[in-house]
């Protein structure tokens, strides 16, 4: 989708189109405040120092809040010189005429673009529809765990004054807690004499809550999200160790926790499909064969 790349060039615009806030170091003085006046009779006031402030790259922003007085006249030699060349009809004469086309329809791309963005307001409805529809992106299970570590090479080594095992010992000991608390054994007194995450096992094998967009092992996620409230898992191998996971409180975020999460997600794919139909829209003929030769037309 070639049009989305526009997007990503209009971030500085987007804050651009934000109410300006006084940069910092300048004082506090309001907006109609004149603080230039140039030799043609023009003024600037503070509110447009502001609003030229909030386009102009990091550096330059340093430069005007540094040296104002500088800033100031280097604006006033950009007025003339710019006067200059209008004059004398400079904008009418290549290549100034195509490069201030071509920044003419680069802006105005990103100022369409950001306003889609930044005034696409979700209905409630539609949130709550979301909700509905994506619940289970917004599913968060408290977790107990066992954990039981291994070695893939022969050591003589011990850890915590037990040997280390293998890892078809570790398999076999996993197993045999999990035959346990099937036949009724107490998950929370296994943990706390058996597993070898110290973390958890020290918190009666409290291992974390988890959510379905948390950074952790598609192993662990695939047997958690599976659970219902109570189960325990399949051992979950993992490069150094074997899993038993409880699922012990199953539940989901609450829409008022989640809201502006979703809000920003509808907005997104909003943006991204008013985009593809504006991309989609775009007819383009090209009558000289010769012209475009080997040019692709992806």
């Amino acid at each position: 989708m070639k049009g989305l790349a526009l997007f990503v060039c209009s971030c500085s615009l987007a804050a651009a189109q934000a109410p300006a806030a006084t940069p910092p170091g300048i004082p506090d003085l309001p907006d109609q405040t004149v603080i230039a006046v140039f030799d043609d009779g023009g003024k600037l006031t503070v509110g447009e120092f502001k609003n030229i402030y909030a386009v102009l790259p990091p550096n330059a922003q340093q430069g005007a809040i540094r040296d104002r007085k500088a800033f100031l006249e280097q604006w006033g030699l950009f007025r003339k010189l710019a006067a200059v060349a209008e004059q004398k009809k400079l904008d009418q004469s290549s290549p100034t005429r195509e490069a201030l086309e071509y920044n003419r329809l680069f802006l105005l791309s990103q100022a369409a673009v950001n306003d889609q963005v930044m005034n696409t307001v979700p209905e409630p409805e539609a949130v709550d529809k979301y909700y509905a529809s994506n619940k289970e992106r917004y599913k968060q299970v408290k977790v107990k765990a066992i954990y039981i570590t291994f070695s893939k090479e022969p050591v003589s080594k011990s850890v915590g004054g037990k040997p280390l095992l293998s890892e078809e010992e570790a398999k076999a000991k996993i197993r045999k807690l999990l035959g346990e608390i099937r036949a009724g054994a107490d998950f929370v007194k296994l943990a706390r004499e058996n597993s070898e995450d110290e973390a958890s096992r020290d918190k009666d094998g409290d291992f974390a809550t988890l959510r379905p967009t948390d950074n952790i092992p598609d192993a662990i996620k695939s047997a958690v999200f599976a659970l219902k409230q109570g189960e325990v898992s399949e051992p979950v191998e993992q490069p150094n160790g074997f899993y038993l996971l409880r699922a012990e409180e199953t539940g989901y975020r609450a829409p008022a926790d989640v809201r502006g999460e979703m809000i920003e997600n509808i907005k997104q794919e909003r943006f991204r499909q008013w985009m593809q139909q504006m991309h989609d829209s775009v007819k383009v003929q090209f009558p000289s064969a010769e012209f475009m030769g080997g040019a692709s037309g992806k």
